[in-house]
């Protein structure tokens, strides 16, 4: 094993996000550290213009804190009929809790017509080592529609509306099975769990995944 790994911080508060990571990732040879075992750590501004942007700043911010090579991901639902909102601001639209922020995208789509409901999810995720270089990038996207109504306790976020390509039901109907192979994330992190297999086994060293 590749002894510059041995711990990877998982840089989310997200209770959802961490148990899609633990089960993509946790058969690996390394230990996941999770931000409850640090102490308080401000979440940085995720001011990026971008998946790619935001994912960075907050593996690189949590990275510097704990020195920990840091996880971190950006995620968001770009909706056609609205011109690809809530996109960035996913986690910040609407009120503070994940039902608020679904009526509130239900209430915009009111107008919205059967194709216009159609939609994606966009994941990326970001790999940082102590020094803050950036050693890898994975993206991940599922499209689908956007339910008339929440369906389901599945899931967390917008999944009880979002219907992925292919089935009939949402994710927050569908098996978690079926979510660890088809989500956004889950690609993205199958990506990762790649790249950190080809790390671990010796086969990619530090300065090259940084490259």
């Amino acid at each position: 094993m590749n002894k510059q790994l041995q711990e990877l911080l998982i840089a989310t508060s997200n209770q959802g996000k961490v148990t899609e990571i633990k089960s993509a990732l946790g058969d690996l040879p390394l230990e996941l550290r999770l931000l409850q075992n640090y102490s308080p750590i401000a979440p940085p501004d995720e001011n990026g213009t971008s998946y790619e942007e935001n994912a960075i700043l907050k593996a690189a911010a949590y990275a510097g804190h704990t020195g920990c090579w840091a996880l971190a991901d950006d995620s968001g639902l770009e909706v056609e009929y609205l011109q690809g909102a809530p996109g960035l601001k996913s986690a910040r639209f609407g009120g503070p809790s994940d039902s608020d922020r679904v009526d509130l995208l239900l209430s915009k789509l009111t107008e919205a017509g059967a194709h216009q409901r159609e939609a994606r999810f966009v994941c990326v995720v970001a790999i940082v080592d102590s020094e803050a270089t950036v050693l890898n990038i994975a993206r991940g996207e599922c499209t689908g529609t956007i339910a008339q109504a929440p369906a389901g306790n599945g899931g967390f976020g917008y999944d009880p509306i979002f219907i992925p390509q292919g089935y009939a039901s949402s994710f927050g109907e569908l098996p978690i099975e079926v979510k660890d192979r088809t989500s956004h994330r889950a690609l993205a992190l199958a990506a990762t769990r790649a790249f950190l297999m080809s790390f671990l086994d010796g086969n990619l060293t530090a300065s090259e995944a940084g490259s």
